[in-house]
């Protein structure tokens, strides 16, 4: 098994930066995916959609991009639709399945805790669509249960979304049941992966899933590359309407260069995969929650569940603190809270207070996630300057 130092271009971001922890939110570009699609913005730029052979490299690329997604996730090229954000997927997915349904009042499925892409894309159904919408509660683990989903099925529901890892707590919803489920009833399961995908073994075949959103800037590629898995024979209705791209799903001139650059980033992320990245992460964070843990005897509190979760997510509650205070404190760490800010005043995260959490312990929470190029080193520094802040407040 490799280390995050053996075979890996330097570590990008400015020298002597804080340790960067905050992998979740986004993650650096891997400088083998900027190379790869450089040439894509410069030498190789014909329309892919061209007859002449300015179009031959860019439409090779793209075929080529369009594998490599799919080989990560266990799909066929053909049932990859490049978008431009994970929200545009999920839009495409929901939108998409709702308004092809034809249904006087469709019916949606969702959870409490899903990313905001999905909720409001659920509220706006709502509003322009009449859909009715269900949300599903979860439990303490940020988990929804079986039973409650195969209780709130009509003869009406379109679809059910349910996301595969939680961004903050790293929770992993059992998907395959879920959507064996959904089948049952016959409606669609959409599944948002974008933090799953490239940080775990996910095949949509063994899920069962229809429908699965893929974001490139969580997995070492630009903001910007996505895309969104959409099972063979599933209609949609396009997010995009134009000359017929992207199976005519997304209308518009493919950007092959982010194309590229996520077709690369998947490439890596199934390499990685397979030499035992995961296990590499869940050490290294389990590593990081033991120093706090005895830096900060009895004030230390796991949020979310111990095993179930995302390898390189750790979320947790430091008593007697707010999570915001506690970073400004610890400078020498990049890393994130669950709360808002809003006029100055600090809200606990919607997820945590989903979960049944106490706004106290909401707002002392931290989300510190790990990547590609965290080090033992950085999770000593990490861990110390953590318990230096919060032994001083």
């Amino acid at each position: 098994m490799t280390g995050p130092d053996d075979d890996l271009p330097p570590r990008p971001g400015p020298a002597g930066g804080p340790v960067y922890l905050d992998y979740n939110a986004t993650t650096p570009v891997d400088p083998r995916v900027a190379e790869a699609m450089a040439p894509h913005l410069t030498d190789f730029f014909g329309n892919p959609s061209s007859s002449h052979p300015y179009a031959d490299p860019p439409r090779r690329a793209l075929a080529e991009a369009r594998a490599q997604v799919a080989g990560l996730v266990g799909a066929s090229a053909d049932e990859i639709v490049f978008t431009a954000s994970g929200s545009e997927a999920n839009l495409l997915a929901l939108r998409g399945a709702v308004l092809a349904a034809g249904r006087t009042r469709p019916h949606v499925i969702t959870q409490a805790t899903e990313h905001p892409a999905v909720l409001e894309t659920c509220r706006a159904l709502e509003r322009l669509h009449g859909a009715r919408v269900t949300v599903l509660p979860v439990d303490g683990d940020g988990l929804i249960d079986p039973a409650a989903l195969a209780a709130a099925f009509t003869e009406d529901t379109v679809v059910v979304s349910v996301m595969a890892a939680n961004n903050e707590t790293g929770a992993l919803q059992p998907v395959a049941e879920l959507a064996a489920l959904t089948h049952g009833h016959r409606a669609l399961f959409h599944c948002d992966a974008a933090q799953a995908v490239g940080k775990i073994f996910l095949d949509t075949r063994a899920l069962g899933v229809d429908l699965l959103t893929i974001v490139g800037h969580k997995m070492y590629a630009p903001k910007g590359a996505a895309a969104l898995y959409v099972r063979d024979g599933v209609r949609l209705e396009p997010v995009v309407y134009g000359g017929g791209q992207e199976r005519g799903l997304r209308g518009g001139t493919e950007n092959v260069a982010l194309a590229v650059a996520l077709g690369t980033a998947a490439r890596l992320a199934a390499a990685e995969l397979a030499d035992g990245a995961p296990a590499r992460l869940a050490a290294l964070r389990d590593e990081l929650h033991q120093r706090l843990t005895d830096g900060l005897p009895g004030r230390v509190h796991l949020n979310g569940p111990e095993k179930n979760r995302l390898p390189n997510t750790l979320n947790v509650s430091v008593d007697g603190v707010l999570g915001h205070g506690l970073l400004a404190a610890a400078d020498q760490i990049a890393a994130s809270t669950g709360s808002a800010c809003h006029s100055g005043t600090h809200t606990p995260s919607p997820v945590l207070s989903a979960m049944g959490i106490d706004p106290a312990r909401a707002l002392g929470a931290l989300r510190l996630s790990l990547g590609r190029w965290t080090t033992p080193g950085d999770i000593k520094t990490a861990a110390a300057a953590l318990i230096r802040a919060a032994a001083a407040r």
